[in-house]
């Protein structure tokens, strides 16, 4: 038994946080699926950028759509839409084995639009549609403009990740949203056992910016408490999922629980031990959807000590209140940090709608 199916026997399904057709074509993914473990994928517009705007393995296609005079914004999307469609056909096999918990490939609605509801709703439900594949998750974002169509999505009848969550209040109305669509998904007659959802908690983008705040604090204490709020986040995040879901007898009857998972989980700063962000956050009931190089460190390395998450609010508060002591304006932080999140996403999606132009 791997370091990663000791993970899964603690409650967490470890996806891989990488898509590309240079994995699909060569057998790559189906290899690490096979020999590592993996249980699901997430994309992101970073992902797709670094993808498709390196090697050859697009080219014939790009050529293809070339003939067919398409615009650069179509063209990536056709590309991204027959990678995802791929990579659900095989993972088909696990999301059979796991009743659809896992098994899930997700794809991310474009986030130059992540202020408009409507926009949303409309693209999230076209991706459903071009994909088609039961085993697809639609990756919208956790802002204020995208939260009603997240709910929107969920009443269709379609499964959704949702992405960019920094705090636990943001989180507490992703948690809204998701009741009142799943909710809405019952009354509209469909089979909610069928629609799945994760609430995608950024982590080490947190412990970056804060240990940032905290070095300029300066102070020995200050610098002591650096690398600690990312899990404590989290952690806070899981005590809010086992009150709000896990607990809850206020969902429709089969609903599926959203999932907390654990984005984020390559470690940013190398003095920190590579697994930090599996090993602390590992539980019932969650995702951690790592890069390639985290995955190889957890099965070399390991370092899991049973579940980390449950019944560890009373310290993880104990840590924000430490922080917050320290000078860390948390309210800030989580403006910066989903601000930061969006803007990435947008600059990577300009960049490769760029290239794609030029190549086209």
């Amino acid at each position: 038994m791997s370091h990663i199916d000791e993970l899964a026997q603690l409650g967490t399904s470890t996806w891989l946080d990488d898509l590309s057709r240079e994995r699909l074509e060569s057998g790559n993914l189906a290899e690490i699926i096979k020999t590592k473990s993996i249980v699901g994928v997430t994309t992101n517009p970073a992902i797709f950028a670094a993808a498709m705007s390196k090697g050859t393995a697009y080219d014939s296609a790009i050529a293809a759509l070339e003939e067919e005079g398409a615009k650069a914004d179509d063209a990536v999307y056709s590309l991204a839409i027959d990678d995802v469609a791929n990579a659900c056909d095989l993972f088909a096999g696990i999301y059979k084995a796991s009743e659809g918990r896992d098994g899930r490939v997700s794809i991310e609605v474009d986030p130059r639009i992540s202020a408009d509801t409507q926009a949303t709703i409309q693209q999230a439900r076209e991706l459903w549609a071009r994909v088609n594949r039961p085993n697809l998750m639609i990756k919208i974002p956790a802002t204020e403009g995208s939260l009603p169509a997240i709910a929107d999505a969920l009443a269709d009848g379609i499964s959704v990740n949702v992405t960019l969550i920094f705090s636990v209040e943001r989180y507490a109305q992703v948690i809204d949203a998701f009741k009142k669509g799943i909710k809405r998904a019952a009354e509209a007659g469909h089979d909610v056992s069928k629609i799945h959802s994760v609430a995608s908690f950024f982590v080490s983008r947190l412990d970056t910016e804060v240990d940032k705040r905290l070095e300029t604090i300066g102070t020995p204490e200050a610098l002591a408490a650096r690398g600690k709020a990312g899990v404590a986040n989290a952690q806070r995040a899981y005590a809010l999922f086992e009150e709000e879901l896990l607990n809850s007898d206020d969902l429709p009857e089969g609903a599926n629980v959203q999932r907390p998972l654990w984005a984020s989980t390559g470690v940013k700063n190398p003095e920190y031990p590579a697994t930090l962000y599996v090993s602390e956050l590992a539980g019932p009931h969650t995702v951690n959807t790592m890069p390639e190089k985290t995955i190889d460190a957890v099965l070399s390395e390991g370092n899991l000590h049973g579940d980390t998450l449950s019944g560890a609010k009373a310290e993880a508060d104990a840590v924000f209140a430490e922080l917050e002591d320290l000078g860390i304006d948390f309210q800030d932080v989580f403006a910066v940090l989903e601000k930061e999140g969006v803007d990435k996403f947008v600059a990577a999606w300009d960049e490769l709608l760029e290239s794609m132009a030029a190549r086209l």
